[in-house]
């Protein structure tokens, strides 16, 4: 994972420059370089997000055959629509 995150910061710094001549000194070329470096982020993000996820599953998949983990989550659900759903059926009681 740091390598990725260094890959990405590296990517960043690297544009640095071509930005400073596009906005302050109008230099189109750079322009140019900026968007194919945009691009390039855009696709790193992206192996990244999906990097992360894989992980994500991966170990959501280990945790739902220990039973721990999917079961502290399956409470936190049902208290979270428990109130709205509390809350939707008050204003229909008072009408009655």
């Amino acid at each position: 994972m740091a390598n990725n995150f260094g890959s990405l910061r590296d990517l960043v710094m690297s544009l640095e420059g071509d930005f400073e001549k596009f906005y302050d000194k109008s230099n189109s070329a750079a322009g140019t370089r900026v968007r194919k470096g945009m691009q390039e982020l855009k696709n790193m993000a992206q192996a990244i997000r999906s990097e992360v996820q894989n992980t994500k599953n991966s170990a959501a998949g280990a945790g739902a055959a220990g039973g721990a983990k999917a079961g502290a989550a399956k409470p936190a659900a049902a208290k979270k629509a428990a109130p709205a759903a509390a809350k939707k059926a008050a204003p229909a009681a008072k009408k009655k």
